[in-house]
């Protein structure tokens, strides 16, 4: 199959509907040229998501929380249970009011996926 290129939002949108009736299918019950099919697609639709939808990294540490917790759908509160810390003391490292200890860090790198690189850099 060749490579695509989606152009619009109605091309996206329409290939989003395409792949998702085809993987409701089951990985099982898909062909191998139905499996191509969604490989491509799914290329050419994470293209299109870098150019239309790209979000920059954050720049903060905080920033680089908020973030996740985002991505994750959590509440503060949720956080704060996630990181094994008070909601008062997550609290005041998104503020800047306190640096972040050594367990903190340990837990926002573990926890939440965040790069060692990214913390070292924004600490």
């Amino acid at each position: 199959m060749e490579e695509l290129k989606y152009k619009t939002e109605s091309e996206y949108e329409a290939a989003m509907i395409v792949i998702d009736e085809l993987m409701r299918k089951g990985e099982a019950d898909l062909s191998a040229g139905e499996l191509e099919k969604i490989r491509v697609m799914a290329v050419a639709a994470q293209a299109y998501e870098m150019e239309h939808y790209y979000i920059e990294a954050p720049q903060t540490f905080q920033g680089m929380i908020e973030r996740r917790m985002y991505e994750f759908k959590l509440n503060q509160q949720e956080l704060a249970k996630k990181l094994g810390v008070s909601n008062a003391k997550l609290s005041l490292i998104l503020n800047g009011k306190q640096r972040p200890d050594i367990p903190f860090i340990k837990a926002v790198h573990t926890e939440l996926n965040v790069p060692a690189d990214f913390i070292l850099d924004h600490i």
